[in-house]
């Protein structure tokens, strides 16, 4: 039975020999330490620590996987999983946005995981380890997987978490590292179809610490079914379009998962960064405009009437909060929240969405002040191919009627349309990121590392996480 449309696909796109383009080859080498300095930031966080390490304390694994900032060597599906969720822990890795949205920068969790096991094994057997391009080449690869699904079928929209893109994408890739066929790889992608998840951990009245470690389950599950595949489990052909039980029967009321455009490179290379702020990134716009705006506002907080943001429908669906917020999971995917924390300091970081930070009663009374409104034109323009822009507008109105006017602000510093510009203060956050793990020796050795793109794209991948080790 032949394999439906998009399982081939995606098949024949992992496997297939690929050079990804200088741009391309470029924004995944960005991605990666950006990836990276995100993990090692978020193990200052106890809540996020304590998932880490081997589920039973003491076990050894030889050629095992290394977890960046930690001492850590694990199974690959364990690595994949503590990879995965430091990397996304504070919602502060690149993203992408379309009619389903996500974090492509998730798959590093599973591909790392699996290349530092795969290098480490082969320098055991005398054969040569994978190289830092062979890591940046999977990520393109993964980041197109899950971004072209995501142009034309929104999975939210019917309860499934974004997380399955991560699933579907790293099952694929690193099927490939690990010496599948095409048919073992289609088997393995079939069975992440299967493995929808439920959105109900990123939503009030359950939102929770779930959604900041989901990316990492779907890692450690994506790793898993790769090594099953190329032991020869089975797949299942028509996954997508069986009727009555295939996932597009049972999630999507019979309409038809899609490919918006062939595989390439677009989505690497339209990737979005998270550089200023941790911040859910429908809102990172009204937070550069609630920045702009603290000036203004600071000074007269008791003179505030109305606080208007304006913004795109997803916004909207997503992360328009209005109510008590119960903890930070609540607080970073609230846009309201967001803008009023950048209103009362001038910025705004991990640390701003604690319990310690949100007991501020300033925050709430602002809250109450907001609306919240679509602007159509943002709306249509976020969807559009050649813009994809993520426009926010913040207006403050004071009790004498007057106003800051509307300050807004269509592309993040993160968006492609402002590489030149944000690209330097990328690498910024990467180096501070890093120094509240390592030691500053440790660091500057990093940061020259990841400068000489030639070196570095042919250093051996275990070599490179190396240097992650801490002292």
């Amino acid at each position: 039975m032949p394999f439906d449309h998009v399982i081939e696909a995606i098949a024949e796109y992992a496997i297939e020999p690929f050079t990804p383009d200088d741009e391309a080859l470029t924004t995944a080498r960005h991605t990666l330490v950006d990836s990276l300095g995100c993990a090692l930031l978020a193990l200052n966080y106890p809540a996020c620590a304590r998932l880490l390490g081997p589920n039973v304390p003491g076990t050894t694994v030889p050629s095992g996987s290394r977890v960046p900032g930690t001492g850590y060597v694990l199974d690959p599906v364990k690595a994949a999983f503590d990879i995965g969720a430091t990397i996304r822990w504070l919602d502060f890795n690149d993203t992408w946005l379309a009619s389903e949205w996500g974090h492509p920068s998730d798959n590093y969790g599973a591909i790392l995981a699996v290349a530092d096991h795969l290098s480490r094994a082969a320098r055991g057997a005398g054969r040569q380890p994978l190289t830092v391009r062979d890591v940046l080449t999977a990520a393109v690869k993964a980041y197109e997987i899950q971004g072209v699904l995501a142009l034309d079928n929104s999975f939210n929209r019917v309860g499934i978490d974004h997380v399955l893109l991560v699933k579907l994408a790293s099952t694929a890739v690193t099927s490939v590292m690990l010496g599948a066929t095409r048919e073992q790889v289609a088997n393995a992608v079939s069975n992440a179809w299967i493995e929808a998840t439920l959105r109900t951990y990123r939503h009030s009245p359950n939102t929770g610490s779930r959604k900041s470690w989901a990316a990492g389950d779907a890692c450690a599950r994506a790793v898993q079914l790769a090594l099953m595949a190329v032991r020869g489990e089975m797949g299942y052909a028509t996954a997508l379009s069986a009727p009555s039980w295939g996932f597009q029967d049972v999630w999507f009321s019979g309409r038809e998962i899609t490919l918006a455009q062939p595989f390439k490179s677009y989505v690497m290379e339209n990737i979005l960064f998270k550089i200023s702020f941790p911040a859910e990134f429908h809102a990172q716009t009204a937070v550069e405009a609630a920045v702009k705006l603290h000036p203004l506002v600071s000074g007269r907080l008791d003179e505030v009437n109305k606080i208007t943001i304006t913004t795109q429908e997803p916004a909207m669906r997503i992360i328009d909060k209005i109510g008590p917020l119960t903890n930070p999971a609540d607080r970073d995917h609230c846009i309201q929240y967001m803008t009023a924390v950048p209103l009362l300091k001038g910025t705004l970081t991990a640390d701003d969405y604690e319990d310690e930070a949100a007991a501020d009663p300033r925050i709430d009374a602002l809250r109450t002040k907001m609306v919240v409104v679509e602007d159509q034109r943002y709306t249509r323009e976020y969807l559009e191919p050649d813009k994809r822009s993520i426009a926010n507008a913040v207006e403050v109105t004071f009790n004498d009627g007057t106003s800051t006017g509307k300050v807004e602000v269509e592309y993040p510093i993160g968006h492609r349309r402002r590489r030149k510009e944000g690209i330097p203060l990328l690498m910024s956050k990467f180096g501070s990121n890093i120094r509240t793990r390592l030691s500053e020796q440790s660091a500057t050795s990093i940061l020259e590392t990841v400068s000489q793109t030639d070196s570095l794209y042919e250093m051996a991948v275990d070599d490179f996480l190396t240097l992650f080790v801490p002292e």
